[in-house]
């Protein structure tokens, strides 16, 4: 039976969240009620599949917020209350659509299980009785539509997650401070360039670097807002830690997009890590030469990766260390799936706050992080 299929698959996830992500799994909820169950059900006029029965009689949701438990679609389980506003509002939506159009888009048969909360779409489990896809699994777009394929039930939908979760890496799980996050496999990037590529001409025609950073530029709450825990770490650490994990990213970042390579930029670095203060940049220097030619070479080469690099190297190395560790994880967030956790080792590997919250930025007083529009809000909640 694929219901307890299901409660196997649960009880495959639940052990591996206890282990590697605890503070996920304490987001998933305690069992829906057969009375709750049944009540859904008759609200919605549909009959719900064995295996979503069965899943909440094991989890009712998970709970809202960052934490949240999510498929590796990244849509949280709903609970009962969620099914019934999430499906309603797809209702809503599609009510005037006639029968083939609804079909494609949403149908009054399909239920949603798993929300992506930012857009509406989600997961969807086919609930029309007597349908050969009765109880399989979807995926519903805002742009396309439902598109089915996923799985032709919920028990082998959560067999194959808990498959993946046991598979790690390989699966595209990463774990961080107790938690769980889906990150894609990392593919490998082309080499190009050397060491001995000769410096263009001063007055050879190139882009040009945007070196109006200065190291007292502010930063914008909002943008560490978005790294969560090590957003509120970066915010409230020295500014002398800040500086040094700054450096060690820019290293990071030379060595993993191949910058490292080019001496005017290995140089530079260097510099920065004997603590010596980087000459006042200009755009004919010549670490601000290598870096336009790596513009103009990284456009040949289809390396938007290498070419973001190249722009913010500017940035870490004359402006704001603030901003310079914001730059360098946002890009190594998309080289690496460790990028946390070697911001984390960078800053010294503190003790993680809490995930903050609007009140945190608020009251913020940090003079090299802007927070005064979450301190107005926090003002006008007083």
């Amino acid at each position: 039976m694929t219901a307890d299929l299901v409660q196997d698959s649960w009880n495959r996830i639940d052990a591996w969240l206890r282990e590697h992500a605890p503070r996920t799994l304490a987001t998933l909820q305690p069992p829906a009620g057969d009375e709750e169950i049944v009540a859904a059900q008759e609200e919605l006029g549909v009959t719900f599949p064995p295996d979503l029965v069965a899943s909440l009689l094991r989890h009712n949701g998970a709970a809202n917020g960052a934490e949240a438990f999510t498929f590796s679609t990244d849509d949280r389980l709903l609970g009962v209350g969620g099914i019934l506003g999430d499906t309603g509002f797809m209702r809503d939506v599609a009510h005037d659509l006639d029968e083939e159009e609804a079909e494609h888009y949403w149908h009054h048969g399909y239920v949603k299980f798993g929300s992506y909360e930012a857009t509406s779409d989600g997961l969807v489990i086919d609930c029309r009785t007597g349908q050969e896809s009765f109880g399989a699994i979807g995926r519903f777009f805002d742009e396309t539509g439902t598109s089915f394929g996923q799985a032709d039930s919920l028990g082998e939908y959560l067999a194959e997650l808990a498959g993946r979760l046991e598979r790690g890496r390989d699966g595209g799980v990463v774990t961080f401070n107790g938690r769980l996050f889906w990150e894609p496999t990392m593919s490998a990037r082309p080499e190009w360039g050397s060491a001995d590529d000769p410096l263009p001409a001063p007055g050879e025609r190139l882009p040009e670097l945007d070196l109006s950073c200065s190291p007292t530029d502010l930063l914008h709450a909002s943008y560490l807002d978005g790294f969560e825990e090590l957003g509120a770490l970066l915010a409230v650490l020295p500014r002398e830690q800040v500086a040094e994990a700054a450096r060690k990213q820019l290293r990071r970042l030379a060595l993993e997009t191949g910058l490292n390579k080019y001496p005017e930029v290995k140089s530079a670095l260097d510099a920065l890590e004997r603590g010596e203060a980087p000459p006042r940049p200009d755009q004919t220097g010549p670490l601000a030469l290598r870096l336009r030619a790596v513009l103009v070479q990284a456009n040949t080469h289809r390396d938007d990766t290498r070419r973001w690099a190249a722009e913010k190297m500017a940035h870490g190395i004359w402006g704001s260390p603030y901003r310079s560790v914001y730059e360098s994880a946002g890009i190594r967030s998309r080289l690496t799936v460790d990028w946390r956790a070697d911001l984390h080792a960078d800053l010294g590997n503190p003790p993680l706050p809490p995930i903050p919250g609007d009140r945190f930025w608020g009251a913020l007083r940090n003079p090299a992080i802007d927070s005064s529009w979450y301190a107005a809000q926090y003002t006008q909640d007083q």
